[in-house]
């Protein structure tokens, strides 16, 4: 039987978000604001977290936090996206503001349960959480994992449509279904530097020209110096909004 609750109300499944990995390519587990901070997402806002269960085993968990907006210096949702959400609501908590809107982070279905719908549930269940504390609003920086032509730009992709109107990318069209709006890009959602020698272990390619890299799960190409010996990735999201 599945069984879809807060983090909070089952508190033991805190030490088990970590049972199954993510669908990530490797490259993007290095990005130092989401190292620095997922990780404490469900400690610190646990009535927020959602997590599903089926007879007892973890089956997916999502993560969600609360921040202020808008405000005298945030009049626009950061072209900075996932990483800077993380740090505004974590710059919130230090400062002991009270938050009004929240923005999911992740929702994540363990392999053997994909394509049962279970995302839509899972996003249900945030949006009701987040509801209950009574915010005005559940953002998302929507990675669009759909996007397959790294050469586009994703504001062209997050203009193209199905035959019904709703967004080609899947995890925008779960978004849209379950009442978001699709609202604007965010250019640099997540930054991802390294040496060359730390690309090649994350990618295996070679790393050996200057100029842009194509790398495989990639949303845009990875920018590469050879002679200063690094590498940028820059990943644009989608930023949507849920009223609640």
């Amino acid at each position: 039987m599945l069984e879809i609750t807060t983090l909070a109300e089952r508190p033991e499944y805190l030490e088990r978000m970590y049972e199954f990995a993510d669908a990530w390519p490797t490259f993007m587990h290095n990005d130092p604001i989401g190292n620095a901070f997922m990780g404490q997402v469900p400690v610190h806002f646990p009535d927020q977290c959602v997590v599903a269960t089926e007879d007892g085993v973890l089956v997916a968990h999502g993560r969600s936090l609360p921040f202020v907006f808008p405000d005298e210096n945030r009049t626009d949702l950061p072209s900075g996206g996932w990483d800077r959400v993380l740090h505004w609501g974590f710059q919130d908590l230090r400062t002991g503001r009270t938050p009004n809107v929240s923005s999911a982070l992740e929702i994540l279905v363990r392999p053997s349960h994909l394509g049962r719908g279970l995302s839509h549930e899972m996003l249900a269940a945030m949006r009701e959480a987040v509801k209950a504390k009574g915010h005005a609003a559940l953002y998302a920086p929507v990675r669009p994992n759909g996007k397959t032509d790294p050469h586009q730009p994703m504001t062209q992709y997050v203009e193209q449509r199905r035959p019904d109107g709703l967004p080609v990318d899947p995890w925008l069209r779960v978004h849209v279904k379950a009442g978001a709006t699709v609202l604007q890009v965010a250019p640099r959602s997540m930054v991802i530097a390294g040496t060359l020698d730390e690309w090649r272990t994350w990618t295996g390619l070679p790393f050996d020209r200057s100029g842009d890299v194509v790398v495989p799960k990639a949303l845009v190409p990875v920018h590469v110096d050879v002679p200063h010996n690094h590498a940028v990735y820059v990943e644009p999201n989608v930023w949507v909004r849920h009223d609640l």
